[in-house]
């Protein structure tokens, strides 16, 4: 690489400020650059407000090589790209309506606070990325995520790349010497890198990690549960036997979001009598939240308008579900104490073991009491993390960087959807967070080196019933077998109860852990991916095309 050229945005006075000196009238700046790490520290002389911070520079290009590009949070697609590819982003007509609604799903991405370069070969990814050229690595990975998103940028038409933190909001002030970038760099196999990036973040793996297989109520019925459906899909888990551990209730069993500790009349006998009937089966009980969200008809927004987040004296629309939910501020003392009382309840009153905590990106959309948006995305998950104590957490719609070591579990990808080949939003390219059981199986594959370092990979579930779905056979197998091979966390919404003799043996099959090793795993064509992968001795390659779901995935199985 070519030396780093700095730039730095700011305002002091409400002056605003845009350059690339190195040392002015309010700050000095210290770049510490070797072939292993890259630092950027500032010395403040002034009270600085900051708005970007940037280094770039140029890195010739190899032929043949990748670029991943790691998407915002946990939703957003993220896969290698090669310079012939084009970044997957919002298309304009969309971006246009985002704006003026501004409370549609781009809320969930980073749309709102940066535009990618449009074209073939421009792509940008967060907290860390590789370049890969055939079994070769080279990873940049930040190690001071919580202080502020680290994007990458790279354009591999000409070798351009920067790196970039979203320090939008950060205050600094007279003295305060602060490091705004520390990138750590390593060069090696893929599972090397990556190895060295987690023991340079600190980050150990857990000698026992946790597997989850068994059920959650979502991908069915969606909000339509009631306690006769939960205890008749209950007893239909138990056919699966040793191979699943744990039953998870999902959204709509509460009143409303925001009030979670009434439930709706279709729960008469309450959810410690479900999580005691769990236990009873053998499994450990899961609960769904959205601990920082409340539509606007809870009680408890209602009781407590003062408690959500506010811009230009409205309340901030956090995601268009629900038909847009509130967003509660985590640092008002009087929602901690809420908030406190309810997970007491889930835990100490109910009795359950999990809890998959979602939308949590909805508490950081923008910057606010001079912190950015990743120290208060930082802050939220270390509060939640001590509100759910030794149970497991299981987190969902979150930028990864900021949990890696406090998430048992997260998700990787999407949410699936019931139509394998998507529907009309996910072909208007409205958000890359929209449901595709595509996109899930891309992060699956291409996410997998989270899985048993930075906490236990959850891909989201399969399905292998016969009806309220959209896939073909194959297409089920092939979503069951990567979210097999690449997980920890192995869920379906199915009644089991209801499946034939070949839906059970799959089913078991893939709940249970993989201990096939992966050995490469790469886009061959357009829509063409190849797995290779490592198993009791053999190698084996899993091909398939993703726009159609054919695969050799039976005679993998069978």
């Amino acid at each position: 690489m070519e030396d780093f050229r700095f730039t730095i945005k700011y305002r002091v006075d409400d002056v605003l400020y845009q350059t690339h000196k190195e040392r002015c009238v309010h700050y000095t700046i210290d770049k510490q650059i070797s072939d292993d790490s890259i630092k950027l520290i500032i010395h403040p002389t002034a009270e600085m407000h900051l708005l970007e911070v940037s280094l770039d520079t140029t890195r010739t290009p190899k032929e043949g090589e990748v670029f991943f590009g790691n998407g915002f949070q946990a939703w957003t697609t993220s896969r290698e790209y090669r310079k012939e590819d084009k970044f997957q982003a919002t298309c304009s007509p969309v971006r246009k309506l985002a704006k003026l609604i501004d409370d549609y799903e781009t809320a969930s991405g980073d749309y709102r606070f940066y535009t990618p370069v449009k074209g073939a070969g421009h792509f940008h990814g967060y907290t860390y990325t590789y370049y890969r050229t055939g079994e070769q690595c080279q990873l940049f990975g930040s190690l001071n995520e919580p202080m502020a998103y680290t994007r990458f940028v790279a354009d591999l038409n000409n070798g351009a790349f920067a790196i970039q933190k979203d320090v939008e909001g950060k205050v600094l002030h007279n003295g305060e010497d602060t490091t705004l970038i520390d990138v750590f760099v390593t060069n090696g196999s893929y599972d090397e890198v990556f190895d060295a990036y987690f023991a340079a973040l600190g980050v150990q793996k857990p000698e026992n990690p946790v597997h989850m297989s068994g059920y959650t109520s979502w991908y069915n019925y969606f909000t339509k549960i009631s306690e006769e459906i939960i205890l008749r899909d209950l007893e239909g888990l138990t056919r699966a036997g040793d191979t699943a551990n744990i039953f998870q209730i999902d959204d709509g069993y509460e009143y409303t979001v925001g009030d979670w500790l009434e439930t709706t009349d279709k729960f008469p006998k309450g959810m410690k009598y479900l999580a005691d009937q769990i236990h009873a089966k053998g499994f450990k009980a899961g609960l769904w939240l959205a601990p920082f969200n409340c539509t606007k008809k809870s009680k408890t927004y209602q009781a407590h308008k003062d408690w959500v987040i506010k811009q230009d004296g409205k309340p901030v629309i956090g995601t268009i579900a629900w038909g847009g939910a509130y967003v509660f501020d985590m640092y008002n003392e009087e929602f901690r104490t809420y908030i406190k009382e309810v997970f007491r309840n889930v835990f100490d009153e109910w009795g359950f073991d999990m809890v998959k905590l979602d939308f949590l990106y909805s508490q950081a959309m923008f910057p606010r009491n001079g912190k950015t948006r990743a120290e208060i995305m930082s802050d939220g998950i270390q509060f939640l993390r001590e509100l759910v104590g030794d149970h497991l957490f299981l987190g969902c719609g979150v930028p990864h960087g900021v949990g890696f070591g406090i998430f048992d579990a997260c998700r990787i990808g999407c949410d699936v959807a019931k139509e394998y080949g998507g529907t009309i939003v996910n072909r208007m390219n409205f958000a890359a967070e929209i449901p595709s059981a595509q996109n899930s199986m891309v992060n699956a594959i291409f996410r997998r080196h989270l899985n048993g370092r930075a906490f236990v990979n959850d891909p989201d579930v399969f399905f292998l019933r016969d009806f309220n779905i959209k896939f073909n056979m194959d297409q089920k197998l092939l979503l069951g077998f990567v979210n097999h091979l690449m997980g920890g966390v192995l869920f379906v919404s199915d009644d089991v109860g209801q499946y034939d003799d070949e839906a059970l043996k799959y089913v078991k099959k893939f709940f249970a852990p993989s201990t096939a090793k992966i050995k490469m795993a790469e886009y061959v064509g357009v829509d063409d991916i190849a797995v290779t992968y490592e198993k009791d001795g053999e190698t084996k390659t899993l091909k398939f095309n993703l726009k159609s779901g054919e695969s050799n995935v039976r005679e993998l199985l069978d």
